[in-house]
């Protein structure tokens, strides 16, 4: 019997809505359902062919007139740790990223939610309870983490203060960082940077070549600190290519 229909993934097209990076230009995406004992191969697939994962569902854009949405992936073993990087790992040193699994705690949500009364007060996340928090953690049919930030407390027998949060898929030939958040009372310490250089050196202790950060926007300003990260390379019409730091 012929089960290749029900084992191949199904992908849906939503419906047009206002694009939240670019105000003249309206959103399409097309995505499917990572579910069942192939998610994670699909994940792999999927990602490294521009999907990005929510959840259980990977989606990219599939808009009629713009293509300014472009996947962007950092090689790992050739990245460049610029003056200015060094002085965010400076300014971290005392930090301790802790592996975890993918599972929800109320302090993460306080953290999550100072985060986005902070710098996402209008976002489509904006407003998200608790439990929401923890589907968006919890519902993964792939390998997932999430890595907290804390300050070293000097106390074996204390956590420090938690102030970065990253959720991430461990893949085949990298990790991709789904989603992060942090305290913006730290302004001083570029954590949004800290946490993706960190990726980076995760990846390079795992012997994985890339970190995937999802999509860079053309004309987006709120997107350009992914330009920073190089070398990287952008997905394109005939595959992953190297980019430019200056590329517009």
């Amino acid at each position: 019997m012929n089960t290749q229909a029900t084992q191949s993934p199904q992908f849906y097209l939503t419906a047009p809505a206002q694009c939240p990076y670019l105000e003249a230009e309206r959103e399409r995406k097309v995505f499917t359902h990572l579910v069942g004992p192939r998610a994670a191969e699909m994940n792999d697939l999927l990602t490294q062919g521009g999907f990005r994962r929510s959840q259980n569902i990977a989606y990219r854009p599939a808009c009629e007139n713009c293509r300014a949405c472009v996947s962007v992936r950092i090689v790992a073993g050739e990245f460049d740790l610029t003056r200015s990087f060094r002085r965010t790992l400076s300014h971290n040193r005392d930090l301790v990223g802790t592996e975890r699994p993918a599972i929800a705690t109320d302090e993460q949500y306080d953290l999550f939610r100072t985060y986005l009364d902070s710098r996402h007060q209008r976002g489509g996340m904006a407003d998200m309870t608790v439990d929401d928090y923890a589907v968006m953690v919890e519902e993964t049919h792939v390998e997932t983490r999430v890595i907290e930030y804390r300050v070293a407390s000097g106390r074996l027998d204390e956590e420090g203060e938690l102030i970065a949060v990253a959720l991430s898929d461990v893949m085949m030939d990298g990790l991709s960082m789904v989603y992060s958040f942090f305290n913006p009372a730290h302004e001083r310490r570029s954590l949004g940077s800290f946490m993706i250089l960190d990726h980076v050196m995760r990846a390079r202790n795992l012997g994985l070549p890339y970190v995937y950060l999802g999509y860079w926007v053309k004309g987006s300003k709120k997107m350009d600190y992914k330009k920073r990260f190089q070398p990287q390379e952008h997905l394109t019409g005939h595959g992953w290519e190297r980019a430019l730091a200056d590329e517009d």
